[in-house]
Order: structure tokens, then sequence, then C-alpha cells
């Protein structure tokens, strides 16, 4: 189950004023929202975490690249290397 405090500090932008304990949303703006606008927001969070999950695992790896050397040496050396890696990378993590 996903912690309600996630997904109101996602759908909300972490404003100010909004809380949760033990997952319980305890301080919200103009009052505590209905659990049927919770079940809502929850199944968008989670659509959403879903859908973007690729990002965060092609970052990590990408991160793991020296690019610009990698950008010079292809240049250099007439190889693809940069791009055959990025899209390795890719192909492992596919956008859904």
């Amino acid at each position: 189950m996903t912690d309600i405090s996630a997904v109101i500090g996602w759908k909300f932008n972490h404003q100010s004023g909004m809380a949760t304990r033990d997952g319980v949303i305890t301080k919200f703006p103009n009052g505590i929202p209905s659990q049927a606008d919770q079940d809502k927001w929850t199944k968008e969070y989670e659509k959403y975490v879903s859908a973007n999950a690729y990002k965060e695992k092609r970052k990590a790896e990408y991160d793991q690249l020296n690019q610009f050397e990698m950008m010079f040496d292809d240049k250099r050396d007439g190889t693809t290397t940069w791009v055959d890696k990025i899209n390795e990378i890719k192909k492992r993590h596919p956008k859904k």
C-alpha cells in the first residue's frame, strides 16, 4: 500500500499545512479529504510512479557513464560507442 504522505506530497507539491501520522492524514488545508478522494489520488500517484520508473533506472545507469569522454572518443575515432550504450540502457528500461 502506498503511503498517503507521498501521495499528497506529490499531488499538492508538498505545500505547507499538510501532515500525516501512521498513514493517516491529520492536517490538510480546508479539512481532511474524503477516503474516496484519497483513494483516487493514490491510484493517480501509483500510475504516475509506474509510468515514470524507467527514468530513475535509466538515470542510475547514465550516471555511471562518462558520456562526454565517450562522445569525444566517438567523434575522434569514428565510432558509435556512446550511442550504442545509450540505446542498450533504453532497451533495458523502456518507456511504458
